[in-house]
């Protein structure tokens, strides 16, 4: 039986065997990560309404690049339950192994949400299902915001 995350207006299943930890801003804002037992991660952030999505998203790019050296970036759009999340694609070395992350914004009547998620590649390819279903999970609890 999946784990269910509930707080600042988001709900998602995860798998039972990862591990939570949430960090709220102010009851409606902050963001949770979910981690896997090999290390892989996501984290879903719950921003202000007034960012834009693709602006979240190169924020997070500027995050990688200024931990990683050489970093391969392509923007991207990710259609899930018929809404459009935009993002990037980011694969860069991190101790010896190549690795994969993902970042997908969306903005609704009530926030922007953006979706980050990390692990080495053979890891990542194993757990892109897992990635898609949470991400799903959280978009299916924000539908009543979509519009």
């Amino acid at each position: 039986m999946p784990s269910e995350f509930k707080g600042m207006g988001i709900s998602f299943q995860y798998p039972d065997n990862w591990n939570l930890d949430e960090e709220e801003n102010d009851g409606h804002h902050g963001s949770v990560t979910i981690y896997s037992p090999s290390g892989a991660f996501l984290s879903v952030g719950v921003h202000p309404r007034a960012i834009k999505p693709l602006d979240l998203a190169r924020g997070a790019v500027d995050g990688i690049l200024e931990e990683y050296a050489e970093v391969d970036v392509e923007e991207v759009q990710q259609m899930v339950l018929g809404r459009k999340l935009v993002g990037f694609d980011m694969s860069f070395f991190c101790m010896d192994f190549t690795s994969t992350a993902t970042v997908r914004c969306l903005r609704t009547q009530a926030a922007t949400y953006s979706v980050f998620c990390q692990a080495e590649d053979r890891d990542f390819e194993r757990l892109a299902a897992v990635f898609d279903a949470v991400t799903a999970s959280l978009l299916g609890s924000i539908a009543e915001h979509l519009a």
